[in-house]
């Protein structure tokens, strides 16, 4: 098990792919074999965004992507063929990069943090932990979000304190045991598929 503490000052902004907002890139990974460290190069990102007005979202071939509101309330992702409804904080939706998405903004600004993955590359989850309890985690690579607030996480035995807006990045080889003491957290799970 390795674990890395990572702090805001640690992450890097970048532009939306469709301009259209300035996102957090808190974590990520990109193909070991590209030179360059772009969209096209992207395994997986967790990341955190305002989202200040109405507008579309980025089309992303071959992603797959997890979003969840973390500051604010009433988004609604809509397409031309179904509606996505966060409207309620620390609600995951999942929906593919290709889909053409409107956000719908009910009651003003909100902050999300997204999840994306390359689609066959590898497999994804995203939820919120709000009340005290264990959990197994698989091998592979787990960010746990303070996002609201400091809370403390037990992991196979250690504890951890995760002041808020830092983030605990955990590498597993085997399975572990995750537990949340005290707070809320947010955890993102990447595991490598194929």
């Amino acid at each position: 098990m390795k674990t890395t503490l990572l702090k805001p000052e640690d992450y890097t902004r970048s532009p939306w792919k469709n301009g259209g907002g300035i996102f957090t890139d808190i974590a990520d990974a990109h193909r070991a074999d590209s030179s360059v460290r772009d969209w096209d190069s992207l395994l997986w990102r967790f990341a955190s965004t305002p989202i200040v007005a109405a507008g579309p979202f980025s089309h992303m071939p071959g992603i797959d992507r997890l979003q969840m509101v973390v500051g604010g309330r009433g988004l609604v992702l809509k397409s031309p063929t179904q509606e996505f409804d966060e409207r309620e904080p620390f609600t995951t939706v999942r929906f593919t990069g290709e889909l053409e998405i409107v956000t719908e903004l009910q009651e003003g600004p909100v902050e999300v943090v997204n999840l994306m993955g390359r689609r066959g590359a590898v497999a994804l989850e995203l939820e919120a932990l709000r009340a005290p309890g264990d959990r197994r985690l698989p091998a592979g690579t787990h960010v746990i979000y303070a996002a609201h607030g400091d809370c403390d996480i037990r992991l196979d035995g250690t504890d951890f304190a995760i002041s808020h807006e830092n983030t605990l990045k955990v590498e597993l080889t085997g399975a572990s045991a995750l537990a949340l003491v005290s707070g809320l957290a947010v955890l993102g799970s990447i595991q490598v598929v194929g």
